[in-house]
Formats: C-alpha cells, structure tokens, sequence
C-alpha cells in the first residue's frame, strides 16, 4: 500500500476508534493509563536502548546540545513518563460535564455538554515523551490520536507506540485509539494534513517552521504552538535577592524549552545595583549577554543586542538584556517582541502587579515567580498536550479539558415551533 493509503487507513481507524472512546467510562480510561505507567517500568531497558539509536544518530547529525537534551530518555525521565500517566489517570475526567442547564419558557430545558473533539493529528518535533503525554491526554479526554514524531527520535516513539497500543489492548481498548505514523518521510506530514473527512484538529509541537508549515497548508483546524519569546521585567520596586533567582532559574534551569527567559529587562532606578551582580551568576553558568548600550556599560564582556536578538528564541545559554526608563517602555517592548507565550514581572507594587496583568496578552502572566512554570504539569493540568499561543480554541497549555468541545443537549415533552 501506498504511504498515502497507509495514512488514511490509519486515519479511518482512528475515526472508528473515536466512536468506541465516547461511550468509556473514566474507570475504564483510568485503568488502561496505570496499565500503560506500570508498561513503560517494565519496558525501560528497550526504550533506552531504542533511545540511544537515536542519540547516536543526532551526534552523528551534529544537532545542538538542547536538542540531545530534549532527545534523551534515561530511567528518571522515563520514571517521570510513567508518573504522568498516573498523574493522569487520577485527574477529573471532563467529558460528560454539564456545567448548567437552563429552562426556556416553552418548557424545553437546554444545557451544554463537555464531549471529546474526536480524532487528533499531533505533529511534533524531538521530544519522545511528548509521545507518552499526548496519548495520555488525548486518551482521558476520549479522543483518538494520530502521531507524528520527528525523524531524529523514531526509535523511541516506535517502542513507546508499541507498548502503548499493548496496554491499550490488554485493557480491552480500541488499539487505533493511538496510532504512531511509522516513517520518517516529510511527505507523510502533507498526507496527514489533508484528511478532513477524519480528523477534526492538528495540533503542531516543535520548530517554529514546523508550526508555520502546517498552518499554511492544513485543511484541519490547527491549534498553533510558536515560539516562546518570554520575558522578566524587574521593576524598580523589585526585591533584587527575589529578582535574581527568578531570573536565573527561568534562564538557566532548562534553556533549551519554550518557557525559559530569553529577554530581561531591567529598570533603569535598580539596573546598576542588579546587573553587575547578575551578570556574575549569568557568567558562572555560561550565559552569554547580549545587551543595550546601557547594559553594555554595566556588563563588561556583554555582546551589544541587535534588532534580531529581541525577537530571538535562542534556546540557549543566550540571554538579551535592556534597561529600560520606565514601566511603560518595558510594556511596549514586551508588545512588540513576545510571542504570547509567558512574561513576568518582579515587583512588590501591587498596582504595577495588576496593570502588568491586564495589559500583558500572553498566555500565562506571572508575578513574583519563574517563567517555567508555565507548564501543563506546574499548573495542575496534569501533562500538557502544547502551549497554543493563540487564542482560539485555547489560550495557553493544553490539558484535558483544551482537549474537549461541548455540545448542546435539550430536553423536551413534544414541544414544536410555531
């Protein structure tokens, strides 16, 4: 069969699958994800040894460091893997919800119904336990899914497709509820796009080319996850020993994610007591700076900024830095160069907290706290299937319920309309 026929054969299935996935109730759902956690432990001397073929492969490739980083699965990541599940599996479930009802004056009574979206097409890019994530979410809220690795991690999604569709057997599930697109071919993603008639949502995770790819020639709603451009403005009413942690552990602690800092900007009132300082911790890491003329200044061994650095999502040890006169200029940069994905602001002014608030629009918003924390897991969504940094249907991470719809449901006793 032809790789255009295998897809769309996958893609039916999926479809029937989807039908099977309505009627679960969460004890059954719940039930297959301990079996899939308890697999994955049993399973972790494959997944590692399919996971070095990959590794192996990325170092022979040359790819950056973070992506090894993103690539790598060892027994605490996959431990992590299997504590999602779980995790998981003891979350709400939302389908089935009605969150009100309401009685119209014909007697009719008429309410909404939290219901899965169907069937997902998931396209994305290094991260093999995404792969574990995704059917985790996609399963809970009752919708099948199609998925898409990258190349440079094939090996790893094709033992942990395989040891997912085991447990979903053994649970008495439908086994093409989550299916792994078996081949590294660019061309499969362009077949994958263009099923309409059987998937109702592509979501893409990777690149920003990956992202734009799709969104321009899919003909399946795209849920989009761009890039993070994500500040930290420490305000002049800042606490500096507060401020320099934040701002070393949203930059340092993992640099190579969406949610890690890629610009700071300072406040021009506390910028000579905070960035010498900083700047020494930033060193210690090995975070180079690349900054305005003032930062510059202040920063001896600092690279000036170019106009391509404030809109950079360097996802390295790579860090932009500016002074700024005010509050207000530092809410236009943000305007100007995020992405909508997280800001932060250091500050102990309540007013200047809310304002930063309201009139920031990304995302997640954070005062007094890491950018890294805008994390499906962090926030209490469980696993997270991406961070759509637009805003329809879902604005921020995907957990279970960004993973459902509702329709509308009426009761009647034989009422017609006039």
């Amino acid at each position: 069969m032809s790789l255009a026929g295998t897809i769309e054969e996958m893609a039916e299935e999926a479809k029937k699958a989807s039908r099977e996935l309505r009627i679960l109730g969460s004890a059954q759902k719940d039930a297959a994800l301990e079996l899939m956690a308890t697999k994955i432990i049993e399973k972790q001397a494959d997944i590692i040894k399919e996971n070095e073929k990959d590794l192996n492969n990325a170092k022979e490739q040359g790819l950056p460091s973070a992506m090894i980083d993103r690539l790598t699965l060892n027994e605490k990541v996959i431990g992590e893997m299997a504590a999602g599940l779980r995790e998981v599996a003891v979350l709400p479930d939302p389908v089935g919800e009605i969150p009100g009802m309401w009685k119209r004056p014909n007697g009719l009574l008429v309410g909404k119904v939290r219901i899965p979206i169907g069937v997902i097409g998931f396209i994305y890019e290094s991260r093999p336990n995404v792969t574990v994530d995704a059917a985790a979410l996609c399963l809970k809220s009752g919708n099948s899914v199609i998925l898409k690795g990258g190349s440079e991690a094939i090996y790893s999604n094709l033992v942990l497709a395989e040891i997912l569709a085991r447990a979903l057997n053994e649970a008495s599930l439908p086994q093409k509820a989550i299916q792994l697109i078996p081949t590294t071919d660019r061309e499969s993603v362009n077949i994958l796009i263009g099923l309409d008639n059987y998937i109702d949502m592509i979501i893409p995770r990777g690149g920003e080319g990956l992202i734009r790819f799709v969104s321009e020639h899919s003909r399946i709603p795209v849920l989009k996850h761009y890039k993070g451009v994500c500040h930290v403005y420490v305000d002049e009413f800042a606490d500096l020993n507060v401020a320099g942690d934040i701002c070393f552990n949203s930059k340092v602690q993992r640099p190579g994610v969406c949610n890690a800092m890629e610009t700071m900007l300072v406040h021009e009132a506390v910028a000579d007591s905070f960035l010498p300082a900083m700047a020494e911790r930033f060193h210690e890491a090995g975070v180079e700076i690349r900054g305005c003329p003032r930062t510059v200044e202040l920063i001896p061994g600092s690279k000036p900024a170019g106009e391509a650095d404030w809109p950079a999502e360097f996802l390295d040890l790579i860090l932009a830095v500016k002074v700024v006169s005010n509050m207000e200029e530092a809410l236009d940069h943000i305007e100007r160069y995020s992405s909508s994905h997280t800001e932060a602001i250091i500050t102990n002014d309540y007013n200047r907290s809310q304002r930063f608030l309201a009139e920031v629009d990304s995302s997640a918003v954070l005062i007094n706290a890491s950018t890294r924390f805008n994390d499906g897991n962090q926030l209490g969504l469980g696993a997270e299937i991406g961070i759509n940094t637009s805003k329809l249907h879902a604005f921020g991470p995907m957990g279970l319920v960004e993973l459902t719809s509702s329709k509308f449901i009426v009761y009647g006793n034989g009422q017609t309309r006039n």
